[in-house]
């Protein structure tokens, strides 16, 4: 893996110390997360919309209906950013003035285009469909032509990218450390809770290991 180029689209102004470019930093995050926020402007009007991705190397797959407004802009190769923020902690300072929190962020800059090919686009639905749960394309009923008519798969390059990160305890001024207020972080992570059955399930019908044992990567 390789850096990104730090340039006037990516670079991390506010606290920059926090900011990074490399693939090894970035890329994870975007592998953890199970949805991302897609930004575009269309008749100068800016739209951000939360999205399924997945990421093969350094492409970005999105899908949608074929009428998905978002998707046949991205398709008409207009610039998007795609960001992803994973909460990892509150940060209780002694003042209210140094509260934050602690995260992992990324922003991708990028273009998109159609996947035309119905292997291509049956290739990208597979990576999409192990993103969120690796095992389940491999047990369900894949898509029928119809389905695959009437959905649209894009293919977002990652031409630019940074992430920005907050870890530690807070950092308040030195002269509220001697403040009677209990500060530290309140750590937080995402946890499948135990797994609830359709209705409509019969009696009987085994649960996959990759939903008992679920975990993000």
């Amino acid at each position: 893996m390789s850096d990104f180029p730090k340039t006037d689209l990516n670079a991390v102004r506010r606290l920059a110390n926090r900011g990074y470019y490399d693939k090894a930093t970035i890329y994870p995050i975007v592998d953890e997360a199970l949805i991302c926020h897609v930004g575009f402007v269309q008749d100068l009007q800016p739209f951000v919309i939360p999205m399924i991705h997945a990421r093969l190397d350094d492409t970005v797959f999105l899908h949608g209906a074929v009428a998905n407004r978002m998707l046949t802009h991205i398709a008409e190769g207009n610039p998007l950013c795609i960001s992803i923020t994973l909460l990892d902690g509150i940060v209780f300072a002694r003042s209210v003035f140094h509260h934050s929190m602690n995260y992992r962020s990324v922003a991708l800059f990028g273009k998109g285009s159609v996947i035309g090919k119905d292997d291509e686009k049956l290739r990208a639905l597979e990576v999409i469909s192990d993103h969120v749960a690796r095992g389940r394309w491999q047990e369900a009923r894949l898509p029928n032509q119809r389905e695959m008519d009437t959905t649209t798969v894009i293919s977002v390059q990652i031409e630019s990218a940074s992430a920005k990160i907050r870890t530690g305890p807070p950092n308040d001024n030195p002269e509220d450390y001697a403040l009677p207020v209990w500060a530290g972080v309140l750590p937080f992570h995402l946890e499948p809770l135990p797994p609830v059955k359709d209705p409509k399930l019969p009696d009987g019908t085994t649960i996959p290991d990759y939903i008992t044992s679920y975990r993000r990567p």
